[in-house]
């Protein structure tokens, strides 16, 4: 006998609404984070735009302040550049000119800082037969991390050059 499938409870405007405070209090949480909660609660689809404007007014949620804190942490902790962490920040359904704004505001020195430090720990690890090859490799895994291809290429030549 297979196992019965849990029954979903789903959650009425009120009760998503007190469990989305509790979400955020506790931490930053992006509005479509709390559309996707709504979602898969149940809630009713004309009730959630209510819910949502009710977190916004009381300062529960804030794009804006959601954006910042998220690039900060990316930027810094995991040493994410500007175009993964804006494709990241669209998912999380945060307006164009947010991410705009947010993202243009990454300093570029600290960036580049970042990244080479990054290239030079990939580096002691990446095996390649051929000069091209290494080059190749890591100029792909800088441009995974989300730089812009300029400064990946001149952050790659300038370890290959110090070697």
């Amino acid at each position: 006998m297979s196992p019965k499938p849990r029954e979903r409870k789903t959650k009425s405007a009120a009760e998503a609404l007190a469990s989305l405070m509790r979400l955020c209090a506790r931490g930053e949480r992006a509005s479509g984070d709390a559309r996707r909660l709504m979602a898969t609660w149940g809630v009713p689809v004309e009730e959630r735009d209510g819910v949502l404007q009710r977190l916004i007014a009381d300062r529960f949620i804030d794009d804006r302040r959601y954006a910042e804190a998220y690039t900060r942490e990316k930027s810094r902790l995991a040493g994410w550049g500007g175009r993964k962490i804006a494709a990241q920040l669209r998912t999380k359904g945060i307006d164009a000119a947010i991410i705009a704004d947010v993202v243009s505001s990454l300093d570029e020195d600290r960036q580049a800082a970042h990244l080479a430090e990054k290239l030079r720990r990939k580096r002691a690890t990446t095996k390649a037969a051929t000069e091209y090859e290494l080059r190749g490799k890591l100029l792909r895994y800088a441009l995974s991390l989300g730089y812009d291809y300029d400064m990946a290429i001149e952050a790659v030549d300038k370890l290959l050059r110090s070697e």
